[in-house]
């Protein structure tokens, strides 16, 4: 039997059952700097997990970018160079590969979005930057609306550059 990654679960289990993950699931990440969700992803991509490397990479992006929002004074101090270079040395594996399956991906940005309403981020609460949160999940959602109507175009574009299209 096939083992269902961690996205997929969050999908297909019934709400009670994965609004609370436990603590294995996503490595006691909340509450946490959003970079842990970064190196994590890069750990579960090594270890031959990537479905769960794309989730916690959006994830950590969800939470990182919410967290400059929240406290813009940190981008300049040191948060916004790290987020574009765990971005950019993390998040392009992990694209190359989740861009492979656009209906995946769209799946797993859906998950991404109803974990954080279920599990709110601890380390830039909801309640404290209420408007920080909208706007960041407010952008993703747009992101997802984006490669949602252009698959066929990333799919041409993907082929055209040697990469593979899994579905």
């Amino acid at each position: 039997m096939r083992r269902r990654t961690l996205a997929a679960a969050l999908l297909l289990a019934p709400g009670p059952a994965w609004a609370r993950p436990s603590d294995d699931a996503l490595g006691g990440l909340n509450g946490q700097h959003p970079s842990a969700y970064y190196i994590e992803a890069t750990r579960l991509l090594g270890q031959g997990a990537p479905d769960d490397a794309v989730f916690l990479f959006y994830l950590g992006q969800l939470r990182f970018r919410t967290h400059l929002t929240a406290r813009p004074e940190r981008g300049r101090a040191g948060d916004g160079p790290l987020f574009g270079s765990l971005s950019e040395s993390v998040g392009r594996p992990i694209n190359e590969y989740a861009f492979g399956d656009l209906p995946a991906l769209l799946a797993t940005l859906d998950a991404v979005l109803a974990y954080d309403r279920q599990v709110p981020d601890r380390f830039t609460p909801p309640s404290e930057f209420p408007e920080a949160h909208r706007q960041v999940r407010d952008g993703m959602a747009a992101f997802r609306e984006n490669v949602a109507s252009r698959q066929e175009e990333i799919r041409r574009q993907r082929q055209a550059n040697g990469l593979e299209n899994r579905r």
